[in-house]
């Protein structure tokens, strides 16, 4: 009886165990699932995270990285192209004297480097073709569109042309300023018919004018294409001692070219000339790292935005 008694008494107590107060059965543990455990951190330290980088992303955090322009020499130069029309003479090669001339002016400029160059075209009047620019293509460009009586004007000014260069050349800060004219015959038109003035005007801004005659000996032919006459001929009408003058009043010098292996070798000399030198000069590029902090930021204040809508929508 009393080991009966023992046993009933220890079953009593299991079972009050089980009862809560009401009398109810008490509810067993419950168990933490995956859903759970995450519920109670991802959402917190998610935000934290998503916080910390939307910080950094308003510091504008930057990369500095730094570079130095190299020292370069350079000079500028205004190319003076006759396109009057007995520049369509044919006694230079491969075609007239134009072309030749436009072959060897191309040529001399992509043999140049940190130069700033300039196109002016003269005839009966000058005008500006191309401005003094780095970009080479756009005076190559310029040089293969030039054409003849391109300023609409018969006759050779070789005055304006000088003073057209001179105007694009007299605040240039290079030390050097050069004016290559090429020409086949002698001034005759324009506004400035006085040309020891012109070249006393260029010489006054110290810019050297550099005089290329290109005219054959004797007479020379050109093509008209009129049926009736196909071809005509003129005489050779170069003023080479005007050209001489022009030159040494200036400090440049003066060529004759009679062929196109003749301008090749001119032009390959003033090539020659004397350089001015740009300093070095020091630059910094600053980029931007703000995106790497905020992307990432919206991205996870979008994945808790879904996650709280979906996958923890039923956790309590």
């Amino acid at each position: 009886m009393p080991l009966f008694g023992l046993l009933a008494g220890l079953a009593r107590s299991q079972s009050a165990r089980r009862l809560n107060s009401a009398g109810m059965p008490a509810p067993l543990p419950a168990l933490r699932t995956l859903r759970t455990r995450l519920f109670a951190i991802v959402p917190f330290w998610g935000r934290v995270l998503a916080i910390t980088l939307l910080i950094f992303a308003l510091a504008r955090p930057q990369k500095a990285s730094r570079g130095e322009v190299p020292p370069a020499d350079g000079i500028d130069i205004m190319l003076a192209l006759d396109t009057s029309y007995s520049m369509a003479a044919e006694d230079f090669a491969p075609n007239n004297r134009l072309e030749a001339a436009k072959k060897a002016a191309a040529d001399f400029v992509r043999k140049r480097q940190n130069d700033r160059i300039g196109v002016t075209v003269f005839g009966g009047t000058a005008l500006l073709a191309c401005p003094l620019t780095l970009d080479y293509q756009s005076v190559l460009e310029t040089l293969e569109g030039a054409y003849l009586n391109m300023t609409r004007a018969d006759g050779t000014a070789v005055g304006d042309a000088i003073v057209t260069a001179v105007n694009h050349l007299k605040e240039s800060k290079a030390k050097s300023k050069v004016i290559v004219l090429l020409t086949d015959g002698r001034s005759n038109m324009g506004l400035v018919t006085d040309l020891n003035l012109a070249a006393k005007t260029a010489a006054a801004y110290d810019i050297k004018v550099y005089t290329i005659g290109t005219a054959g000996k004797g007479r020379a032919q050109i093509s008209t294409g009129d049926p009736t006459q196909p071809v005509i001929y003129i005489d050779e009408d170069l003023d080479e001692p005007t050209l001489r003058e022009i030159a040494g009043l200036t400090g440049g010098e003066f060529y004759r070219a009679k062929n196109s292996q003749d301008l090749d070798k001119i032009y390959s000399k003033i090539d020659s000339l004397e350089k001015t030198r740009f300093e070095a000069k020091t630059y910094t590029n600053y980029a931007d790292l703000y995106l790497y902090f905020l992307a990432p930021a919206l991205a996870l204040l979008g994945l808790l935005f879904v996650l709280e809508r979906t996958y923890f929508r039923t956790v309590p």
